[in-house]
């Protein structure tokens, strides 16, 4: 639940330096019909309420698919900087994903850290859980797994990687630079 902090953030940001929400509108991107899908493949193949997806016939094909949409949204948008950034998370955790079979190696320690003991012994019990693989010496670019972690103390704290932080680095500097942080608004009093 790491990325349910970037709008909040976003929005924190944009609005202290003085930004509006209707700029969020006038952001020039391309093909936002792409992000629904991607995201509802996402949350079909590997939904939060089970370890199983719910479409386990397909769900390689269907994983794939869903990073080929947002590979297109992001390729459609890379003229803004912020996309540039979000993209460059996002190819991280692909090729991690792409190395370790579809799956993304987790830390236990970083899960027990940020308060989440039952997914840390599912993994160290099973190796495999929903999307994460148990990191060890067998899985693949480790340094773009899991191992970073938001503390157990702060709600919806969590394990993420690096791509999962370029990612949300780029959504908090999109929403602040759509709400005006980029000073290129032409009228203030509006």
């Amino acid at each position: 639940m790491f990325f349910l902090f970037v709008v909040p953030i976003g929005l924190i940001i944009g609005f202290a330096v003085g930004g509006r929400l209707s700029g969020l509108g006038k952001l020039p991107l391309r093909w936002l019909g792409l992000l629904l899908p991607a995201l509802l493949i996402q949350l079909v193949i590997f939904p939060s309420f089970t370890s199983k997806a719910i479409f386990p016939f397909a769900t390689a094909p269907l994983h794939i698919l869903s990073y080929c949409l947002l590979a297109v949204w992001i390729l459609a948008n890379i003229r803004l900087l912020p996309i540039l950034v979000l993209g460059l998370g996002a190819v991280c955790n692909f090729i991690v994903l792409l190395a370790n079979g579809g799956f993304m190696p987790a830390s236990v320690s970083a899960l027990q850290n940020a308060g989440l003991p039952f997914l840390a012994e599912r993994l160290m019990h099973e190796g495999v859980y929903s999307n994460l693989i148990l990191m060890s010496a067998s899985t693949r670019l480790n340094f773009l797994g899991d191992f970073l972690y938001v503390p157990k103390w702060i709600p919806s704290s969590s394990a993420f990687s690096i791509g999962d932080l370029l990612i949300s680095v780029g959504l908090i500097w999109l929403i602040a630079k759509g709400m005006g942080i980029d000073g290129k608004r032409t009228n203030k009093t509006a």
